[in-house]
């Protein structure tokens, strides 16, 4: 088996297994959880954004594919469209578990948790694709993306976890079920580097060019409004200095390549 497959597996088993944060998230006071989504999603905008304009367009412009790919960075955007407008009823971060219990009983006539689930299914096969695209170019681009989908998805599960708890999920069936959307990333990576394999350059750029849009999309249009709910200050500065932070991580992994 070769590294790009060990990789790429590792990482989407290491994804999957943040799932299993929604148990942490119990054992922790509400407003300490807060305190760590707060700074998890200001890093996750830095981090997404960066992995956008450092690594995945100019390797794009690089190989002369950014103006051919453009379509494809479209596509990225209005995927992740989709998910969130037609399959996820709210794409929660997890910041106040008591709001996301009060919505889910507001919903409580609609079958959430299924919905919940099957986004989530769906979102995290894309990532699959995504990561295992991204190690097939480089071993650098590929962790670089790793980490911007496990920096999201760490307060998108506990956000989950709430959720399906709520919805009427006993916790040990929201762990599971969680858990095995979870593990669609497994699925996504198998076949993408399956496709890959055959298909070669075409689809792993495309698949380049649509994370750049999905990224685009999570990190403008669902993290950074979240950011502008509070207009402190002291905390407004706490997410300046983590989003910077964000850019210092990927601009730091330029330097594996």
């Amino acid at each position: 088996m070769s590294l790009v497959w060990l990789y790429s597996i590792g990482s989407a088993l290491i994804i999957s297994l943040i799932a299993m944060v929604g148990v942490v998230a119990l054992a922790l006071r509400e407003r300490f959880l807060r305190r760590i989504i707060f700074v998890l999603v200001s890093l996750s905008v830095g981090v997404l954004f960066g992995d956008v304009f450092i690594h995945l367009l100019p390797k794009l412009a690089e190989e002369d594919y950014l103006v051919s790919g453009t379509p494809y960075i479209l596509g990225g955007l209005l995927v992740f469209f989709i998910l969130e407008k037609f399959m996820r009823w709210r794409h929660s971060h997890g910041e106040d578990i008591s709001e996301l219990a009060h919505q889910a009983e507001e919903v409580r006539a609609k079958p959430i948790g299924a919905i919940v689930l099957v986004g989530d299914g769906v979102h995290n096969f894309i990532d699959g694709v995504i990561i295992a695209g991204s190690y097939m170019v480089s071993v650098e681009l590929g962790i670089a993306t790793t980490l911007a989908v496990a920096l999201h998805e760490i307060p998108q599960e506990i956000g989950d976890f709430g959720i399906l708890l709520h919805a009427g999920f006993r916790k040990t069936q929201a762990l599971f079920f969680n858990f095995l959307s979870a593990l669609f990333v497994v699925l996504g990576v198998f076949l993408a580097l399956l496709a890959g394999s055959a298909l070669k350059e075409d689809f792993i750029f495309s698949t380049i060019a649509i994370a750049a849009g999905g990224f685009i999309y999570i990190a403008g249009s669902d993290l950074v409004p979240e950011l502008h709910k509070t207009s402190d200050l002291k905390k407004s500065l706490i997410q300046l200095i983590s989003i910077l932070t964000g850019f210092a991580l990927m601009a730091l992994l330029t330097l594996l390549e």
